[in-house]
């Protein structure tokens, strides 16, 4: 089974016979100029050779995005369902599990998520270049990297309440968010285990058994949820019990999947290696997790200006929050497409097979531009329906219908954009937009938006608009970046990044 599916994307070679292969398509020239691998797709001269070529990208990016986008909407549903079900509890009990999620617990998941991606990286370009045994010596360097930074995390956590006071959260919510962020300071490390081995997966495209476990995880968590809430009526410390029990049961099943013999040499056990070379991991971890805590705290920084607005401005900060939980569904479609062109990319590029690359980034950005299009044309098209579905109060149902175009030009950008973050993250580009981000984000769209939204009085609308054009100047910066690319000099540079951080380096026990 798990051959006929490694079939359908790039070949990776087994036996006597393919490991010389392997190290054909390794090989450099005496000279030490870069060669490109012989399995690379051959160059495109024509609409019909780019249409079957697109078409055979298709399957394979698919094959990884289906699984991948099925898996983000699991994982999301987790916190929401709690949220659903605290919501039951009592108002209370909902306000601090709503607090605990997006401030406590969102600030943790962006930087522990942004360190995992260092990951997207190494792993899958080692898992490209054959290096398969490296795999899993990355994943556990990055369990030493990610339990560190939970711990220190876990302040945030036992601190949350007086935190929360001093952001101008009340006492009552205070003190409630505080308890539940005490509860849940298993999930932090959880976290700090599951991202690792996610892109540990990911790297081998095997998506699938991630989705399977995801979806039995999210089934569990319903029937828990109402059992422990609702049924024995333990509210709080239930929502706390069920959340943390959740994703310690998507890493137990994780880690057996890993070491069942499923992963092949990519897991030979625990290393001492882990513990080597640790100081230039945490530099690429970190500058992975600075780029994309900027990307996720950029909106949420939009709720809270929005929040800032007088009093008259109540109606437009409940319309925003309908247009942000429609735009966070349809962000998670761009999370599984971003996944995948990461793990595309970077398998590509680790192969020393830049044309088969670029071309997966191309057929990635047309199918999530594609997609973003169809769902904001529905959105347009029943923009005096859908409304309805999420308020009662006739004044949010009108401005949500105006905002409604502004929302259908988010979801557009903001399904193309993270397919463009995927690409950087798979060809290592962290640190160069992490630079971008600020300039275009927080150098440029938030300035812009406080003076619509405040100083010429546009209100939401305002801010909104200059941080939407803050996230379109970032994603022409990128497109301009990647049309200028040298694909066959990325590869060459995965290739040495491969010897630095790889067999080479770690088997002649080198120092950095």
């Amino acid at each position: 089974m798990e051959d006929a599916k490694q079939s359908l994307l790039s070949p990776r070679l087994v036996g006597e016979d393919s490991r010389r292969r392997q190290e054909q398509l390794l090989v450099k020239p005496s000279n030490g100029s870069f060669t490109v691998g012989t399995e690379d797709i051959p160059p495109i001269n024509g609409v019909r050779d780019f249409f079957r070529e697109c078409l055979i990208e298709s399957k394979k990016l698919w094959f990884l995005a289906g699984p991948a986008i099925f898996t983000s909407i699991c994982q999301y549903s987790l916190g929401a369902i709690t949220q659903v079900f605290s919501g039951q509890d009592g108002a209370l009990s909902l306000a601090a599990v709503t607090v605990e999620n997006s401030v406590i617990a969102g600030f943790s998941f962006g930087i522990m998520l942004g360190m995992g991606s260092a990951l997207e990286t190494l792993c899958g370009q080692a898992f490209g270049a054959g290096q398969h045994d490296m795999l899993g010596v990355y994943m556990q360097r990055s369990w030493v990297i990610l339990n560190s930074t939970a711990l220190l995390l876990s302040l945030l956590y036992i601190f949350a309440a007086p935190i929360l006071r001093l952001i101008g959260q009340t006492e009552t919510i205070s003190k409630a968010a505080g308890m539940f962020s005490i509860w849940m300071i298993p999930q932090l490390f959880a976290y700090s285990f599951n991202f690792p081995m996610a892109k540990f997966l990911q790297a081998q495209s095997k998506m699938t058994a991630m989705a399977v476990i995801a979806g039995v995880a999210l089934v569990l968590h319903v029937v828990l949820s109402w059992f422990l809430m609702l049924r024995l009526g333990w509210g709080l410390v239930g929502a706390a019990v069920v959340l943390n029990m959740s994703w310690i049961f998507i890493d137990v099943a994780q880690f057996l999947y890993i070491i069942s013999g499923t992963c092949g040499p990519a897991w030979t056990g625990f290393s001492w290696k882990a513990f080597q070379h640790l100081w230039g991991f945490v530099r690429l971890s970190l500058a992975s997790a600075v780029m994309l805590c900027l990307e996720i705290w950029y909106f949420m920084a939009l709720i809270l200006f929005a929040g800032y607005l007088k009093d008259a401005e109540v109606v437009s900060v409940d319309a925003l929050s309908v247009c942000m939980n429609i735009l966070g569904w349809t962000i998670m479609i761009s999370f599984g497409m971003n996944a995948a062109i990461s793990v595309r990319v970077s398998n590509e590029l680790g192969a020393r097979h830049p044309r088969t690359a670029k071309l997966s980034l191309v057929v990635a950005v047309t199918s999530s531009f594609m997609i973003g299009a169809v769902i904001s044309i529905v959105l347009i098209i029943f923009r005096n329906e859908y409304p309805y579905l999420f308020s009662n109060d006739s004044q949010v149902q009108r401005l949500v219908t105006e905002l409604t175009p502004l929302l259908a030009l988010c979801i557009i950008i903001d399904t193309v954009q993270p397919v463009l973050s995927g690409m950087a993250i798979g060809a290592g580009w962290q640190t160069a937009v992490a630079y971008v981000n600020i300039a275009c984000y927080y150098l440029f769209g938030v300035p812009l938006g406080l003076t619509l939204g405040f100083v010429l009085h546009m209100g939401v609308k305002g801010i909104w608009c200059g941080m939407l054009l803050g996230t379109v100047v970032q994603t022409c910066v990128l497109f301009g970046i990647i049309y200028k690319t040298n694909w066959n000099k990325e590869a060459s540079i995965a290739e040495e990044r491969i010897k630095k951080w790889g067999g080479d380096i770690d088997a002649q026990g080198e120092e950095e």
